[in-house]
């Protein structure tokens, strides 16, 4: 899943051999995800990776506007499909159920990028200089959460039931992600699933 953007006007007198300059923000994403994991984040340079990639460092930032960008990928374009998702929700579903169908929609991604998908999560958890730019990214996704809860409720999305129902959908991912992260043969969706199944159950109430 990446989001459209024009062909960068690359440089070829930067181009590896043997690889094509990129073309597409997913593919320069998938990149820099392998020499993070290869050679450290924090060691990795954007002008390594744009000399990877076969393109300047110009035609870089046109793609993303800085490294901490890099493992977050399509996020802006997911978060948007999110939005209007719960956006078009029937107003008869109940408010747990329309929002764990989009936060497990927002976490689908074609098999082919389970890996991929596997390696950036690790990223933005256990390297302290992405953990600390992730609080931004689960910032905006929050806000995404507690407008739709402050819409259905009559409320402003500042106040405290949607901020802490949207704390309490965050928290519930990243446990169902750690999870995920140790152990190889588990599948996402369905800790996602019984996270916030496990979370209805035990507090055997929801907001409406």
């Amino acid at each position: 899943m990446t989001s459209a953007h024009p062909a960068p006007l690359a440089d070829a007198s930067l181009a590896r051999p043997g690889r094509a300059p990129v073309t597409t923000h997913g593919e320069l994403s998938h990149i820099a995800l392998t020499m993070f994991l290869e050679r450290g984040f924090d060691e990795t340079t954007v002008n390594e990776i744009a000399q990877e990639a076969g393109i300047g460092r110009r035609t870089f930032f046109r793609y993303f506007s800085s490294k901490n960008e890099l493992p977050w990928g399509d996020f802006g374009s997911l978060l948007d499909n999110m939005r209007v998702r719960l956006s078009e929700t029937d107003p008869a579903q109940p408010l747990a159920d329309a929002l764990r169908s989009a936060i497990i929609s927002f976490n689908t991604f074609p098999e082919e990028e389970r890996d991929t998908h596997r390696k950036r999560m690790w990223l933005l958890l256990n390297v302290p200089s992405l953990t600390a730019y992730s609080t931004l990214k689960y910032e905006s996704w929050r806000r995404v959460i507690a407008e739709f809860i402050g819409a259905r409720r009559g409320e402003s999305p500042d106040s405290l039931t949607p901020q802490s129902i949207a704390w309490a959908c965050l928290g519930l991912c990243l446990a169902a992600y750690e999870r995920w992260l140790a152990d190889d043969d588990s599948d996402l969706l369905l800790l996602l699933d019984s996270a916030f199944a496990s979370a209805a159950s035990t507090f055997s109430s929801q907001a409406s």
